[in-house]
Parts: C-alpha cells; structure tokens; sequence
C-alpha cells in the first residue's frame, strides 16, 4: 500500500477516536475548594471573558482539539448554565463568579505484575521470582475539570474523570459531560 492510500485509514481510525466516547467505569468526582473563601456572598457568574474553556488531546497525532470543542462546548456551556441557575446563581455581565472548563482526553495505563503484593522479604520461605506482567489495560481517559474564579484566583475546583471506551456516539459522551458536570456542581458550596 503506498503511503498516501494508508492516510485516509488512519484518518478515519483518528476520527472514530475522537467521536467515540462510552463509559466503562463510574465518574470519579472530586472537589477542592477555599474553605476561607464566603461562597454565601456569590451571586452571579459568567464565562470566562478569554473564553469559556479550552480542549486538550494528546491521543494520536490526529487528534483535533477544535473540531472536539466545537461539539462539546454546546452541552457543557448548557449544562453548567442549567446547573448554576439550580443552585440559586445569576449570569451577569460583570460577574462574582467567573467559570472556565477544560475538557483533557488522553491515554492512560494499568499494570499488575506477579508478586507485585508480596512483601520485600517473605517470612514463609517463597523463593524470589522474577516479576512478570500479568494485567495490562490501555484505556482512554477522559477529565473535565470546571474552575470557578473571584478576583482573578480559583477558588473552586472541580474534577470528573473517567475512562472511556471507543466505538460508541457522539450522544453518549455529551451525556457523560453532562452528567459530570451535574455531579461536579451539586458539590457546589451550599448546592442542594
């Protein structure tokens, strides 16, 4: 095969990619925040006036960081529009509030070897072996993290991550981002 023919293959592998996102596992959620900070006297929010948050891929080399903002930007701007309205938040011009996301997708990997568990010495007489694989997992990984900012500092984080599996739509990852950006606000200081 010559090297042209193999590009629209490998382009179309890329894209499969970068639409398919499915969860295999829970969202893992978690919130950091200034616990000095008076959440009680934020009343309004707005995006950030740089934008409202960024996509960074490090998958493949085909990876387009901008086609993927421009189809999950709309649920998560909705999402996180929907949810500060719940907790009681106003969007406004100049905000109290001010709200950035950023959307990472990467690889990650999981590894367990043989006597991986075992202590640096036995005490019941297991002769030493040599360690060897025997898990290995590649997965896609999948975080969006939302920063809520007063005076120029973020003063609440939060973070969702999960793995993703491939070959699914593009509608079951705008319902994971959805989902984790309802689980991350309802960690919101004073959410009900």
């Amino acid at each position: 095969m010559s090297r042209t023919k193999g590009r629209p293959a490998l382009l179309m592998i890329a894209v499969a990619l970068t639409l398919a996102a499915q969860v295999v596992g829970a969202l893992d959620v978690r919130v950091e925040f200034d616990k000095m900070f008076d959440f009680k006297t934020m009343h309004t929010w707005g995006w950030n006036p740089t934008g409202a948050g960024d996509v960074k891929m490090a998958r493949t080399q085909a990876d387009d960081p901008e086609d993927m903002r421009r189809r999950a930007e709309p649920a998560i701007v909705d999402e996180v529009t929907s949810e500060l309205n719940r907790i009681g938040l106003r969007p406004a011009a100049a905000p109290d509030l001010s709200v950035t996301y950023y959307l990472l997708l990467t690889v990650g990997s999981s590894a367990q070897v043989l006597g991986q568990f075992l202590p640096a010495t036995t005490m019941w007489g297991v002769p030493p072996f040599a360690p060897a694989t025997q898990s290995l997992e590649i997965m896609n990984r999948g975080s969006l993290v939302l920063d809520l900012s007063a005076g120029g500092m973020v003063v609440w984080r939060g973070i969702a991550d999960a793995g993703i599996k491939l070959g699914a739509d593009d509608k079951k990852g705008l319902a994971l981002i959805r989902t984790a950006v309802r689980d991350l606000l309802r960690k919101y200081p004073g959410s009900k």
